[in-house]
């Protein structure tokens, strides 16, 4: 996040939490800057339930028009199409 925030990577983070209280205070503990959402409905959130989402971590990269073009990439795989990507 920090190397590809500032050519115009953004993240959106989609909690599946139903405490209101321990998410906050987990994204404070980890040090979130992005965005975090969530509908406190643990499992049955409706982003979750829409794409399918079935375990945790997930991630999804899209375009600027919103198509998905990969995900579930991570380390190397996610570094390197992110370098692809955002130039």
């Amino acid at each position: 996040y920090q190397e590809y925030h500032p050519k115009g990577f953004a993240v959106l983070g989609i909690s599946l939490d139903n405490d209101k209280d321990k998410w906050l205070a987990a994204i404070k503990k980890d040090q979130l800057e992005w965005t975090q959402i969530s509908d406190l409905k643990g499992w049955q959130n409706s982003v979750a339930e829409l794409y399918g989402i079935k375990a945790i971590p997930m991630n999804f990269l899209l375009d600027k028009e919103g198509k998905i073009i990969a995900k579930g990439l991570r380390g190397e795989d996610l570094e390197k199409k992110l370098a692809e990507l955002v130039k």
